[in-house]
């Protein structure tokens, strides 16, 4: 039986303010509030909410058989909190159901797997935390940033307990085979490795209102004689796209909410089902394993970073800031800490490139680079302030060392000290009576010699 797995990837960044080389040192608040809430605030009205609403009635029509997975990074999710609170509460709902399963993306949905993988880790337990936290499931996939996967990323959130890793079906990933089936990561075969089906997701997301395209118009009904017709027993579609294909690339205007509600009946009528990315690893077999030394993402013809690290600016921006992340973990300074979260958004560096920039507001590449390194100018001295660039490399390890196995040793004691406050009264009470003969023994001994 064919199944289908949709997943909707749903991301905004903290929008930067414009500032200028003399706020340098003078100004340590860099975000445009007003700018980030219209954001929030378009995107939920426009998108999220209609996306949500209408898989939460896919799910209801269809008696439960619809699934489908959210991809959320943990910014956006503290986003929603603050700005589109409806937003979490239909994400609630939903989770409720257990037909949607909400992905893991790293916190600040960064670059943070090529630069420092320490960092990496950190944001992908961060994100874990708050979709437990507010969402009440425990993520066991990983949907790394634009979808980047190597054997190194494989290797690494096998060892946090992650069970499934998603990524582009590129066909230098997987020269003649298909992105139809489970695969296994090479560097780790506990982990099962779903691959995008890139020309059926990019279908929805570039073409589904394009009167130039082949299947113009498109409606449910021709895009699930399109999944059925598929040769072979391929088991599994992957269909993921970003949230904002729906109600912003496609606006509701082309019916693209209709023909989402309206598939589900078509598919389920040809015999095939629907899964989440968790479901669709557990469930079915895994074929061989797929080695992939370079990351591998879904932008753009080349399949790579280049969106985000291509060009001199963006290396130059990267570089320093991931120059500090030792130093950045080290300090206790929680509005340095959200500041350093908030500025490795891949966003930032995308809107410095020159071909295709995402949704920004700079007026060129360069001045998104030059506004961003005077944001990371103040950073950085904020930084030195807590732990000087002349501390040595060598000597920043060792008070790390220390540090950590301070942490530790506190953990330990705080560990003992609640075993303590558990252990029975009785218990507490033998000690001194144990104690009391030992106390009258020597007078006894001097009464004998006498």
């Amino acid at each position: 039986m064919r199944n289908i797995s949709f997943c909707f990837q749903m991301h905004a960044p903290y929008r930067l303010k414009r500032y200028r080389f003399f706020d340098i040192g003078q100004d340590h608040y860099y975000y445009d509030d007003m700018q980030t809430e219209d954001q929030i605030s378009w995107l939920a009205q426009n998108s999220y909410m209609p996306l949500l609403g209408t898989v939460r009635e896919m799910v209801s029509l269809s008696r439960g058989k619809f699934h489908c997975g959210v991809a959320v990074s943990g910014i956006t999710l503290q986003l929603c909190q603050q700005f589109a609170p409806e937003v979490i509460d239909v994400m609630k709902e939903l989770a409720a159901t257990k037909a949607v399963e909400f992905v893991c993306v790293p916190y600040s949905h960064s670059l943070a797997y090529e630069y420092d993988m320490d960092e990496f880790v950190l944001q992908l337990k961060m994100s874990a935390q708050i979709i437990e936290e507010v969402l009440g499931q425990k993520p066991v996939t990983v949907w790394n940033t634009d979808l980047a996967y190597s054997d190194e990323i494989a290797d690494t959130i096998h060892k946090l307990g992650f069970k499934v890793a998603m990524t582009e079906g590129a066909k230098h990933l997987l020269s003649w085979k298909s992105p139809n089936y489970v695969y296994q990561s090479a560097a780790s075969k506990s982990v099962k490795l779903l691959l995008r089906n890139a020309s059926l997701s990019d279908e929805l997301s570039f073409h589904f209102s394009d009167p130039t395209w082949y299947n113009f118009p498109m409606d449910a009904e021709k895009y699930a004689n399109q999944l059925k017709a598929i040769e072979g027993e391929e088991p599994i579609v992957n269909i993921w796209v970003g949230a904002d294909t729906f109600g912003i690339r496609q606006n509701a205007g082309t019916g693209i909410f209709d023909f989402l509600k309206a598939l589900p009946y078509y598919v389920i009528e040809r015999e095939m089902g629907f899964m989440t990315p968790s479901e669709a690893a557990k469930k079915l077999t895994a074929g061989e394993a797929i080695p992939c030394p370079y990351p591998t993402t879904w932008c753009g013809e080349g399949k790579d970073l280049s969106a985000f690290n291509g060009n001199d600016l963006q290396q130059e921006a990267l570089n320093k800031l991931y120059a500090v992340a030792e130093r950045v973990r080290l300090c206790k300074d929680k509005s340095l800490k959200r500041d350093w979260l908030a500025l490795q958004s891949a966003d930032h560096f995308q809107f410095m490139n020159h071909i295709d920039a995402g949704h920004t507001n700079y007026e060129s590449a360069y001045d998104a680079f030059i506004n961003y390194m005077n944001i990371l100018s103040d950073f950085l001295l904020r930084v030195d302030e807590q732990y000087p660039t002349t501390i040595e490399n060598e000597e920043l390890n060792e008070l790390l060392k220390t540090i950590n196995n301070q942490e530790k040793e506190i953990a330990e004691l705080e560990k003992q000290l609640k075993a303590a406050k558990k252990a029975p009264k009785a218990e507490v009470k033998a000690e001194p009576a144990k104690k009391a003969p030992a106390k009258k023994a020597p007078a006894k001994k001097t009464a004998a010699k006498k």
